[in-house]
Formats: C-alpha cells, structure tokens, sequence
C-alpha cells in the first residue's frame, strides 16, 4: 500500500480529563489540525519532548490494510545489522495488553536483526489507525519540564510546569527566528520552559525579588538570559510573541484599569499573545483591540484559568 495517502508522522498523547481542553489547543496550534482521541497525524516533524502531553513520535515507513502486509513490510526494513525493539502504540481502536503483546510478537518475528527489549539501538513503533497499520521509527518523548519542578526558588500562584511549557508552544509553536517576551515572569516558571526549548524570550517583573528569583532559577538549570526590572505598561520594545499571566487578586489587588493597561501594553509589545487569566477577559480583550483566535478553560475544582490566543487586529 502507497504512504502518499498518509501523513509522515503519527503523535500519540495523553492527558488528565481537566487538562484536555489545554492538550488540544496545543495540539492543533503545533500541527495545525483538530486531534483525535489518543493521536494526531501530521507532515510537521517535531520532536515529541516539546509537547508535555505526547508521549512520542512514529514516522510512518510502512501502512498496510492487514497485519499479514505488514508482516511484509516489516521483512522489508533495513536495520543495519542494529538491534530493535518493537512498541505497540495505542492511538486507536480498543487492544488490551494480550492483544498488543500479539502484535509485536507477530511483525517482529519478520524483522531482520535481533530484539533487546532493554538497550535497543532502534526503537519502532507499530498503530492502528481507521483500519490501516503504520509501522515506524519511533521516538519516545523526554519529560524534560518535570525537571524544571525542583526550582530552587518557588512561587505558590505560578504555573504549573506542565501549562507552563503547554502556553509557550502555544504562543511560540514554530520558534526560528523567533523572539518572544514574559512581562510578568515572576520566579521564571515560563521564562525556564522557554529557553529549554531554544525559544528567544525575555523576560522582566515589576517586583525586583521576583527577578531576583527567576535569574536564580535560569541560572539552576544552566540556562541562558538575563531578567530585567520593568513594569510592562511603560515597557518599550516589539516582539514577535508575548506570554502574560495576569497577576491574581490572591496576594495584590489588581483593579479593572490596571488590568486593561496591561492588556495595552501587550498589544504595543506584540502583536500575538498568550494571555492566561482566572476569570473570563474575552470582551476586556476585544476592547483592547485584540481577535481572539483561539481560547480554552482549564479547570481545577473551583479554580480556572482561562487562556486566550489573542492577534492584533
């Protein structure tokens, strides 16, 4: 069977049910297309640590209507004399563990080298996908932002490290050539998920033991950049992205006017931002003359944050 009737990659994801919405707004910002229930296709080729929620990534090599065809196939694959390992990955329909254990047995008894099920140098994976096999290349993903939770310096309303670096590929999804600003990074949670990526962001607080705190925890996990005292209304500079969680009512009080100078201020920094509040802004947004493209509400209990995708108009 042809692969010119399939994407190059298959991504398959995970996530907790109150985290769904976040998942698949990262996910069709970085592909650029709606993601199923466990996978999502694409002829983008990205490396699968980005994204905190997939779990790796199959370039399609083979897909065949029939395990049989892919029996084939799989005797077809040059492996250069390397071990392998083979990884059923459950992107679709409704395997159990007997199942998928089956499978793996069956194609790789046809591949032409031997199995290390501990140090394989060659990792594949084989998915069922709307009734076709795709078997593959396939690269696991590094949960490098868990790491990035051991800061040595904490803030209890920051993001979580797992938004935090959903927000930044949301805002940055393609970052060559990009530059990017955090005008309220406090201790740094966006400004870390950034730059362990190779996002150009900058980053700057109004409350100097803030900055103090992020350059610390940059400097913790050996990453680049400087942090800079500002108050982001008279902040001057253009970028092409801009990340802004509006600082709560928990601990400050931040009236109405000074949450729209804010939302201005954005707006003269970059004409594309990634706004998280913990209330619904939506019409304080388009006052401020901004689209909202894309949007999500991330619940947890009684607590939510609502995440808009914002361009200038």
């Amino acid at each position: 069977m042809g692969l010119e009737r399939y994407p190059a990659y298959l991504y398959d994801f995970a996530c907790h049910e109150e985290e769904r919405p976040l998942c698949e707004m990262e996910l069709r910002t970085l592909f650029d297309s709606a993601p199923c229930e466990k996978f999502i296709v694409s002829n983008r080729r990205m490396d699968p640590s980005r994204s905190p929620f997939v779990h790796g990534r199959l370039a399609v090599e083979a897909a065949e209507d029939s395990l049989k065809g892919m029996a084939e196939a799989a005797s077809r694959l040059e492996l250069d004399g390397q071990t392998f390992k083979l990884r059923y990955i459950a992107a679709d329909g409704t395997a159990d563990y007997t199942e998928r254990r089956r499978v793996e047995r069956i194609i790789g008894a046809h591949f032409r080298g031997r199995a290390d099920m501990k140090t394989p140098q060659r990792l594949y994976g084989i998915a069922y996908v709307k009734g076709i096999w795709l078997l593959g290349a396939y690269k696991e993903s590094e949960a490098v932002w868990l790491y990035h939770n051991e800061k040595p310096r904490q803030y209890s309303t920051a993001l979580g490290t797992r938004m935090a670096r959903a927000v930044v590929n949301i805002a940055v999804p393609q970052p060559e050539g990009v530059t990017a600003v955090d005008p309220c990074c406090g201790i740094g949670t966006v400004l870390i998920e950034a730059k362990s990526m190779g996002i150009q962001m900058d980053g700057f607080d109004l409350n100097p033991l803030a900055a103090i705190g992020a350059r610390e925890n940059l400097t913790h996990f050996g990453l680049p950049g400087t942090v800079g005292v500002a108050d982001m209304r008279t902040l001057q500079g253009k970028y092409d992205a801009l990340v802004l969680d509006l600082p709560y009512n928990l601990c400050s009080v931040l009236t109405t006017d000074e949450r729209f100078e804010m939302l201005l201020g954005a707006r003269r920094l970059a004409d594309r931002c990634l706004i998280v509040a913990t209330e619904d802004i939506e019409t304080e947004l388009e006052a401020a003359d901004f689209f909202v493209s894309d949007r999500c509400v991330v619940r947890k209990g009684r607590f939510a944050r609502y995440i808009f995708l914002v361009v200038s108009k």
